[in-house]
């Protein structure tokens, strides 16, 4: 059974940092796609980042280009979100997903397998 857990959430004031895991378990994720999704209360959920197996090509929303940084460890097959300069508007509950392409989809559609979500609060 495939499982995503994401976990690094938490309260944070505007500003500061925080850094997202999701441990991926039950299948290897070669050649997967990782991405990053976040859904704020009332608000559809929306893309954040996303990353290629191979690490190399990464792709970003433009409110957190600059301010975000996905990467990921294939031998630990798990995946970070390193979120600095936090604004308010970041708070959200953050998804992670994983897509069996090659490509970066930045649409849920493109990903087969969810994780659970982790709660983000940043004060003002």
């Amino acid at each position: 059974q495939v499982q995503l857990v994401e976990s690094g959430g938490g309260l944070v004031q505007a500003g500061g940092s925080l850094r997202l895991s999701c441990a991926a378990s039950g299948r290897t994720f070669s050649g997967y796609t990782m991405g990053w999704f976040r859904q704020a209360p009332g608000k559809e959920r929306e893309f954040v980042a996303a990353i290629r197996w191979s690490g190399g090509s990464t792709y970003y929303r433009d409110s957190v280009n600059g301010r975000f940084t996905i990467s990921r460890d294939n031998a630990k097959n798990t995946v970070y979100l390193q979120m600095n300069s936090l604004k308010p508007e970041d708070t959200a509950v953050f998804y992670c997903a994983a897509g069996r392409t090659l490509r970066i989809p930045r649409d849920q559609q493109g990903y087969d397998y969810w994780g659970q979500g982790t709660q983000v609060t940043v004060s003002s």
